[in-house]
């Protein structure tokens, strides 16, 4: 199985309005962690393009106090959601939500990292250009750029439940599904993002790790 979008779970009550819940999440964060733990910077500013609820900055944030984490999103709904969590969380260190659609022009200057989950397999193409292209402007030298997914790769068995995960994406938007890691890593040399290494992660989901070329 992979890390799939599921419905979004809208909160309950007057303490959770506004907020969102991403099934997945609980389910990929502590994974996840334990490899930023191992590439992000001791401190800086960490950049989260397409935050969704919001769950996944609270949980960073929360157990790496270092860094500064923004959050941010191209979705109203979710910028609110982002911003209930952040609310009830009280972290000193992760920053109110911005807006930012990757394929278009980024208001963020620079970050120490940029992260990405779950984004490139349910965006148009140009979204995945686009995060390249703003990740290459906003790193500096030897800043890492990390995403999470499901993808394909050149000569590797694809699971049946990722081909039908890509099936079933394909039949929501024909500009969505999974791509190609050897397409990822093309683009983003073309913005003088050097490939470093993949980690193979749980329910058939990888992490790909970049650094800003020097």
């Amino acid at each position: 199985m992979t890390d799939r979008p599921e419905p979004w779970q809208p909160g309950s009550g007057p303490a959770v309005a506004g907020k969102r819940f991403a099934p997945a999440t609980e389910r990929n964060r502590d994974a996840i962690l334990a490899v930023l733990r191992d590439e992000l910077p001791p401190s800086g500013r960490v950049l989260e393009v397409a935050s969704g609820s919001g769950e996944h900055a609270v949980h960073f944030a929360t157990a790496l106090p270092a860094l500064d984490w923004q959050p941010s999103d191209p979705d109203p709904a979710a910028l609110a959601s982002i911003e209930a969590w952040r609310a009830e969380a009280g972290l000193a260190n992760l920053l109110p939500a911005i807006k930012l659609d990757a394929a278009a022009q980024w208001p963020v200057e620079k970050a120490d990292a940029v992260i990405c989950i779950n984004m490139v397999h349910i965006s148009p193409w140009a979204a995945a250009i686009g995060l390249m292209q703003g990740a290459g402007k906003v790193l500096p030298p030897g800043g890492l750029l990390y995403l999470y997914g499901p993808y394909f790769r050149e000569g590797i068995v694809t699971a049946p439940s990722n081909l039908a995960f890509d099936a079933s994406l394909r039949a929501r938007d024909a500009a969505w599904g999974l791509r190609r890691v050897e397409d990822v890593i093309a683009i983003a040399d073309e913005e003088a993002l050097d490939f470093q290494r993949l980690v193979e992660m749980p329910a058939n989901n990888l992490s790909l790790l970049f650094r800003r070329r020097f």
